[in-house]
């Protein structure tokens, strides 16, 4: 049987990287996709299990540059079924402190990356899954776009549409048997919250978590890897909270 291929954005660290072990360990095909650090992405490449995986770079806010992903991906890893929308920026840009132009440019490079670029290669990844009968595609939120991001409203904004879009998607797609998921971590022990952890507010946000720890990256990939493989159809469209408790919705 065929090995399914998976494109990963944003693979080359953090949770992207440990979907990406995961998903190869399972026997997919993984797609390892990058902005900037193809260093990174390379040693991601290396650490794969199984054959046929490769290294893919574009940068999610620039439309162009998705369609030459999503056309690079399906000639080199043949048809893609699964589609993980890991990538993401963030900024701080509190209200008060944010001078106008700042706020500009931290709300276009956000709902760019965040959102716009999910939603191109969503488009992009359905049409085609679609024509084949079928595919997942799997959003990274966060509890941001529920809780707020009083820091960085641009962030939560972009991951509150995410939802809306993994949602929307989900019940367009669903008679076409294409499946859309979206998973929604917390604070995750990552590179990228590594500073923040290490600062003078990691304390406080260590209280909130009733494990006494933030989320670690392989369990967000845990169950984003559910999702890709794994999860029944009938929970198409449903937002997956992978937050230790930190926040709970109603």
């Amino acid at each position: 049987m065929e090995p399914v291929s998976a494109l990963v954005t944003g693979a080359s660290r953090g949770i992207g990287r440990e979907v990406a072990l995961k998903l190869a360990a399972r026997g997919a095909r993984v797609g390892v996709h990058y902005r900037e650090n193809r260093a990174a992405a390379e040693a991601v490449l290396g650490s794969l299990p199984g054959s046929g995986h490769a290294v893919f770079q574009a940068d999610m806010a620039d439309a162009r540059a998705v369609a030459r992903l999503w056309a690079e991906a399906g000639a080199r890893l043949g048809p893609v079924g699964i589609v993980v929308n890991n990538a993401a920026a963030h900024g701080e840009h509190p209200p008060l402190s944010t001078s106008y132009e700042r706020w500009q440019q931290e709300w276009q490079r956000m709902m760019a990356t965040n959102l716009f670029g999910p939603a191109n290669l969503s488009l992009l990844a359905a049409q085609a899954m679609a024509g084949r009968g079928g595919g997942r595609i799997v959003n990274v939120s966060s509890r941001g776009a529920f809780r707020g991001e009083p820091g960085s409203p641009g962030y939560g904004a972009s991951k509150a549409g995410l939802n809306a879009l993994s949602q929307s998607m989900a019940k367009a797609l669903a008679p076409q048997g294409v499946l859309v998921y979206c998973v929604a971590p917390g604070w995750v022990e990552t590179e990228m919250a590594a500073a923040f952890l290490a600062g003078p507010g990691g304390a406080e946000i260590r209280s909130q978590h009733p494990l006494g720890r933030v989320t670690r990256a392989e369990e967000v990939a845990g169950a984003i890897v559910f999702c890709a493989l794994d999860a029944p159809a009938a929970m198409t469209g449903a937002i997956i909270d992978v937050n230790g408790a930190s926040y709970l919705r109603t």
